[in-house]
């Protein structure tokens, strides 16, 4: 093991960087390699220059120590799961036939396989592969990745950090696998898993690295007194070991709270914190547990998650604090730079006074490199930056666009009464019912058709002049009366128009209401090649014409069955966009949920009966201690019911939330007072429904029975017997049948058998409940 060096000058280094490159090279190669375009060979290579491109970046832009590790095919959970040897029984053969066509079978299954369950990385939208482990888990290492990846880098001359999920972190993410009991507690496997980290780390140090960082996350929620022993012996085992690297014990998202003394006494050589936002705490617990006298302290004082500039004299006044609290300081982000977009001098279209208040990854290491010479060398070396950053701040501060008179005066004006729908749910049921006419257990989806390559042919056609507003229309009305046949050809109850002419289900609203920003190339890491360009926040919301009511109206009007009028709600319009950090976030999602409001009352005025404001990430923004979540619920729920409580008692309101820990926040979605509600469930394998079930939830859901993020075909006994687990938790006459989510990522000929089976499914149950 190397020694600690002396405290030197501050160095500049990321926990992670974009993974897709500059024009998503990534996504391409990959999907390229699924359809059979694209070698394993070419793959790789592909996948080795983006590595090569983000080392050199980070290196030429000042940064004295870069990441390793953190680049993924898919997701990173998934390769600590290949590293540790934990793959499931159903994938094992497929794993030793190829590696790679293995791995990607546990991301996406097979049309025989089903493939791990997906959910979102504690409060963000980026979506992991959830390991399942069992008593019987034998586990075992494999380091091939991370030790070549760390070559890779020394061969080009650089220092480089490999950076590796955290033993307890990754227990605490992982769930009982398929046939283990419930209350099966992962985390009891530390004993087994401790010695395979101890074999990675030795194999890292002999491949040349003098640090690792292991990343912790989980132990900034609220843990258990057993959780927070287990984390002590973890990090006193490893850091007893004798051969290994340096370690560096990696926290982010939120404030440590009692995992802070844990780690700081634990026989590490370093500490890295988060000192942005809610976690800012962690400064003053540092101060509390006496600092880290001798080791190193890696500061998280740039945003990791948002796009505004820093304020770096702020900063420099936090790391200069910190100075005397670590016998080493080092400056990075607060999180990996996964979480952002690429490159913010890409923009084109954005006002250029307006883009020096952005930051994407390549901003924010300049930032983090102008830190760290701060510190070092004092704020005279850096004087010409700082007095460019307080001039672009001062800006954004005094700019017109991020206040509108009108719009906080009406969100100022809002009553209680406002947020409260005109009769109860038992009576609102019964007129729906009587109006809507539909049969036991009815046939939806969630809203999203496929969304092919002639549809985004015509949006940059339109873009491009090609075509002009008329001929795009026609497109678009082409593609909804297809759309509509099909669904009542296959049977489908209550019919979407499949939203063919969205971008994306954020995208598309905020590009019609005022306040926001779009970008053309802010492109950010889902789950594995699915990339989302969230909009900017950036000022007051409102919203000037009506956003969906044409098309809506279009689809109403070519058939006889109800059609959802489909909106994204006020959360996660503010969940899925880089939000505005100079006002409270309930205070944005008032306004946002007053422009929905007025949508909501015009799709209805023009004839709509069923409307779906969906809320995916109302669990996803939950706060990661539960002393800061009645607070979010308040708001957030607030901000719905405001969206949908001025409609007809006959109109009935549906929500849809998908992919994350609904059992947390099942009280938040009674209080939502949605008629409906549907919800992923295929992967969990129901065990929303149970949940809704044990909370005494009254109205009628959804949970899904065809998971749309993999590639196979459910067959209609296989729907069916989700159906009838589901009916084991939810009546009948409260069980609708859909998907887990939207269509839009996913091809037509797999949805039209699906959905046909879906159907056929519910045919079938229908029967045996007659």
């Amino acid at each position: 093991m190397t020694a600690q060096p002396a405290a030197a000058a501050a160095r500049a280094t990321v926990y992670g960087y974009p993974r897709q490159g500059t024009d998503r090279e990534l996504k391409k190669a990959v999907e390229g390699y699924w359809k059979g375009r694209v070698t394993a060979d070419a793959l790789r290579e592909t996948a080795a220059e983006l590595r090569r491109s983000n080392w050199r970046q980070l290196a030429d832009a000042g940064v004295h120590e870069v990441p390793t590790g953190d680049f993924s095919y898919y997701d990173h959970v998934l390769d600590t799961s290949v590293m540790v040897g934990a793959i499931p029984g159903r994938h094992r053969a497929a794993v030793g036939a190829d590696a790679l066509d293995g791995y990607f079978a546990m991301a996406r299954g097979t049309q025989d396989v089903a493939p791990l369950e997906m959910t979102k990385w504690f409060d963000t939208n980026y979506h992991y592969l959830v390991p399942e482990l069992g008593p019987d888990t034998v586990f075992s290492a494999d380091s091939t990745r991370q030790v070549t990846e760390l070559k890779e880098a020394l061969a080009l001359g650089l220092a480089a950090r490999p950076v590796l999920v955290g033993p307890v972190t990754y227990l605490l993410l992982a769930k009982p696998a398929p046939g283990v009991a419930a209350d099966f507690e992962p985390l009891t496997l530390l004993d087994r898993l401790l010695p395979v980290y101890a074999e990675v780390l030795a194999d890292l140090r002999a491949a040349g690295a003098e640090w690792v960082q292991l990343d912790e996350p989980a132990l900034v929620q609220d843990r258990t007194p057993a959780e927070l022993n287990a984390a002590g012996r973890a990090y006193r085992d490893l850091g007893g070991l004798t051969d290994r690297p340096q370690l560096l014990v990696a926290s982010y998202f939120d404030r440590l709270g009692d995992a802070l003394p844990v780690l700081a006494k634990a026989p590490v050589e370093g500490l890295a914190l988060d000192f942005t936002d809610s976690a800012a705490a962690n400064l003053d617990a540092l101060a509390a547990v006496g600092g880290l006298p001798g080791k190193r302290l890696v500061a998280g004082v740039v945003n990791g998650r948002n796009i505004w500039i820093n304020d770096l004299e702020k900063s420099l006044s936090t790391l200069g604090t910190l100075l005397g609290l670590a016998g080493q300081v080092d400056v990075a982000a607060s999180c990996s730079l996964l979480h952002v977009p690429l490159d913010a001098a890409a923009e084109r279209d954005i006002d250029p006074q307006i883009l020096r208040w952005l930051a994407f990854a390549r901003q924010k290491t300049a930032e983090i490199v102008t830190l760290a010479r701060g510190l070092s060398e004092g704020t005279g070396a850096v004087s010409a930056e700082l007095a460019a950053n307080r001039a672009d701040l001062a800006s954004r501060a005094r700019s017109p666009i991020t206040r509108d008179p009108a719009v906080r005066a009406r969100a100022a004006a809002v009553t209680d009464a406002d947020g409260r729908r005109s009769q109860p749910y038992a009576e609102r049921t019964a007129a729906q019912r009587a109006h809507l006419g539909l049969p036991l257990l009815p046939t939806t989806t969630i809203g999203s058709f496929p969304q092919t390559t002639e549809l985004r042919t015509a949006r940059a056609d339109l873009r491009a002049g090609r075509i002009d507003t008329a001929g795009y229309e026609r497109r678009i009305e082409n593609e909804i009366r297809d759309v509509l046949a099909f669904q009542e050809k296959a049977g489908i109850d209550v019919l979407v128009h499949g939203e063919p002419e969205r971008n994306d289900m954020v995208q598309y609203f905020a590009e019609q209401l005022t306040g926001y920003l779009a970008t053309r190339h802010g492109w950010v890491q889902s789950y594995g090649t699915r990339y989302v360009r969230p909009p900017v926040l950036a000022g007051d919301i409102s919203r000037p014409h009506p956003m969906t009511v044409r098309w809506t109206a279009y689809a109403n009007s070519l058939t006889e069955r109800p059609v959802k009028g489909m909106l994204t709600g006020p959360v996660t319009m503010l969940a899925w966009s880089f939000v505005r950090d100079d006002q409270p976030l309930g205070d944005t999602a008032r306004q946002v949920a007053l422009a929905l409001r007025d949508e909501v009352d015009d799709l209805e005025a023009a004839g709509t009966s069923v409307i779906q404001v969906d809320e995916p990430a109302l669990r996803e923004t939950l706060p990661l201690r539960a002393a800061d979540r009645p607070a979010y619920l308040d708001w957030a729920t607030e901000a719905f019911r405001l969206t949908t409580a001025g409609v007809r008692p006959d109109t009935q309101i549906h929500t849809h939330m998908c992919y994350a820990e609904f059992g947390d926040i099942v009280q938040a979605i009674d209080d939502l007072d949605a008629d409906v509600i549907s919800l992923e469930a295929a992967r969990s394998h129901m065990q929303v429904a149970r949940e809704l079930a044990a909370h005494g939830y009254p109205r009628e859901a959804g949970p899904g029975v065809y998971d749309i993020h993999s590639p196979r075909v459910p067959s209609a006994e296989e729907a069916a017997a989700l159906l009838r687990k589901g009916l084991e938790a939810i009546p009948a006459e409260r069980l609708w049948v859909n998907p887990d989510c939207g269509l839009k990522t996913r091809a037509w000929p797999e949805t039209r058998a699906s959905l046909e089976n879906l159907v056929a499914a519910a045919r079938t149950v229908r029967a045996e409940l007659a």
